[in-house]
């Protein structure tokens, strides 16, 4: 079993309100969630109105797949409308039971 992380750092330039953010991070975060069966939170920055920071995992027998499926993710983050792609960083570990 491989398990695989990938932070993501998005900027809402147009925000300007907590409101504001809450909506373009509960579209990415469902979108994510539908598209890529992925775990998706908001791991950073709740108090900053303009930056986002969002945590995914995901699991899956082969290191290759798991790893496409975070390149994928960053993929479709990068070209958001709306939320400028700032940053990321992943990881893919092989787990024993």
């Amino acid at each position: 079993m491989h398990v695989g992380t990938l932070r993501v750092r998005l900027n809402i330039r147009e925000s300007r309100s907590l409101k504001d953010k809450r909506q373009v991070v509960k579209s990415i975060v469902d979108r994510l969630r539908n598209e890529f069966n992925v775990a998706v939170a908001e791991v950073d920055a709740r108090d900053h109105h303009k930056m986002v920071v969002l945590g995914m995992a995901t699991v899956g027998e082969d290191a290759q797949g798991v790893k496409t499926t975070l390149d994928r993710i960053a993929d479709a983050l990068r070209k958001h409308p709306v939320a400028e792609f700032c940053e990321c960083e992943s990881l893919v570990e092989h787990c024993q039971m």
